[in-house]
């Protein structure tokens, strides 16, 4: 329940802009109660961004083991990544707030955490290449692209529901942002997409 509410809390008014005593009413306790579980806002803060990490380096260790067919672990990876973005938008809002102030009390995390999976990932990457079933591209600058790309329907999704003249994104928008994303990978990869059915 707390981490919830911080999220929601850091999400809409980034770490400096939060309050634990916010934080704390939102969950129904005092500030002294909040502080029994976390000593700090920065130890809250952190926790809210590991358990954000932490989801999505799951769906990033799926796609470095290497094995499945190309096409089909990046539709499945880019699914991960924008279910990520639909179920969890405030978590990975805060992320980016972050990121955005050029990550002051993450950066070490994200450096130590994300690093070697994105170097898993792009052994996986140059696998698929030296077997000729997918073309060589810069597979760092790919994965960044992705990570961007899907992370927007997450930190943009107000104003990609505005402009499609909606309340709010429904599962149909993330759908159709799924296909045409993989279709852009995969055909600048040039690999071919497994029929669906």
């Amino acid at each position: 329940m707390i981490l919830t509410e911080a999220e929601n809390h850091f999400a809409q008014f980034g770490f400096e802009g939060a309050s634990l005593e916010n934080i704390a009413a939102a969950a129904g306790l005092s500030r002294h109660n909040l502080l029994y579980y976390f000593p700090s806002k920065e130890a809250l803060y952190r926790r809210v961004l590991d358990d954000v990490l932490t989801q999505w380096l799951a769906g990033m260790e799926d796609l470095s083991q290497g094995q499945d067919d190309p096409a089909q672990a990046l539709r499945r990876y880019i699914r991960a990544k924008l279910h990520s973005s639909r179920e969890r938008p405030n978590g990975a809002k805060v992320f980016t707030k972050e990121v955005i102030a050029g990550a002051p009390r993450y950066a070490d995390a994200i450096t130590r955490r994300v690093t070697p999976v994105l170097k898993a990932e792009v052994r996986a990457f140059e696998k698929w290449a030296r077997e000729g079933r997918i073309a060589r591209v810069n597979f760092t600058h790919l994965m960044f692209i992705i990570w961007s790309v899907t992370q927007a329907y997450a930190d943009q999704q107000a104003q990609f529901a505005l402009l499609l003249g909606k309340p709010a994104l429904d599962a149909s928008d993330f759908e159709r942002a799924e296909e045409l994303i993989s279709h852009l990978v995969l055909s600048g990869l040039r690999a071919t997409a497994p029929a669906k059915g």
